[in-house]
C-alpha cells in the first residue's frame, strides 16, 4: 500500500492520494479534516465496513450505520489519543444481540485501524439499535 501526500492550496493544506488516484484533503489550519480527525474517521469507517459485512452474513437487514467517535488527547506534546470511544447507531431489521456481536468481532478481530490504535489508546465502544421493518414473528 502506498499513498502520496503533497502541499495543496494555501498554508498547511495537503492532499493525500492513493494508487487509484482517489484523494482526500487534510489540513493543519482547520480548512479541511485534520490528520488526527482522519484517524478517528478511519477507525469508524474501517469498523463500519466490518459491521455491515458481518451483519449481512448474519442475515440482518442493515439500512444505516452511524458512528459517533470521541477522542481524548494527551495534554502534552505529542498530543496522542489516550482514549477513543466509538458509539454505533445501527438502523434496520437488526437484532440488538447480533449488532453487539458484529461490533465486538470488528473491534477485537477484524478492524485493522482500531486494533492498531488500541496499542496506543484505550478504545471503548457502545451499540444502539434502531429497529425498523420488524415483523411481529421476529
Amino acid at each position: 500500500m502506498e499513498v502520496i501526500v503533497e502541499s495543496s492550496h494555501g498554508e498547511l493544506n495537503f492532499k493525500g492520494t492513493n494508487n487509484r488516484n482517489q484523494s482526500i484533503a487534510l489540513s493543519g489550519n482547520k480548512e479541511s479534516v485534520s490528520p488526527m480527525e482522519s484517524l478517528l474517521m478511519a477507525a469508524a469507517s474501517c469498523s463500519s465496513i466490518d459491521v455491515e459485512m458481518i451483519l449481512k452474513k448474519m442475515r440482518q437487514e442493515v439500512t444505516h450505520i452511524k458512528v459517533e467517535v470521541k477522542g481524548t488527547r494527551a495534554d502534552a506534546i505529542p498530543a496522542v489519543f489516550t482514549e477513543i470511544h466509538l458509539h454505533y447507531i445501527i438502523t434496520g431489521n437488526v437484532k440488538p444481540e447480533k449488532a453487539e456481536k458484529a461490533v465486538q468481532m470488528s473491534m477485537e478481530e477484524y478492524c485493522s485501524v482500531s486494533i492498531m490504535l488500541a496499542k496506543a489508546a484505550k478504545i471503548t465502544y457502545s451499540v444502539e439499535v434502531h429497529m425498523v421493518g420488524l415483523n411481529e414473528n421476529d
